[in-house]
């Protein structure tokens, strides 16, 4: 027996209020106070650990350690030192013995 028009109308329209509630949902949490987090755009990765290692002692090992981070985080702190608080996930990377892993 196939559905009434007016029931497959109305199930469509209440998943749309259902999407429309979910993303003001979303809106209200992120209107906080915080700043947003900057939109995952595509990174050079190659470009951004040159900057990050360019006063390095060993280039070859920052570069290796700094390329894997920014391919897993998809961000690189500014500057050659510190500033990890612009990149939490590049912060955060450890090594098995629970070691900064990244430059």
């Amino acid at each position: 027996m196939p559905l009434p028009r007016t029931f497959v109308a109305s199930l469509f329209l209440f998943s749309l209020l259902l999407l429309h509630l979910v993303e003001a949902q979303e809106q209200i949490i992120n209107m906080d106070g915080a700043p947003r987090p900057a939109p995952q755009s595509a990174i050079d990765c190659g470009v951004a650990c040159g900057g990050r290692c360019r006063l390095s002692k060993r280039p070859n090992l920052c570069q290796r350690a700094c390329g894997s981070c920014c391919a897993r985080c998809k961000c690189v702190p500014p500057g050659t030192y510190g500033n990890l608080e612009f990149c939490p996930c590049y912060a955060n990377l450890t090594t098995r013995k629970q070691v900064r892993k990244c430059p």
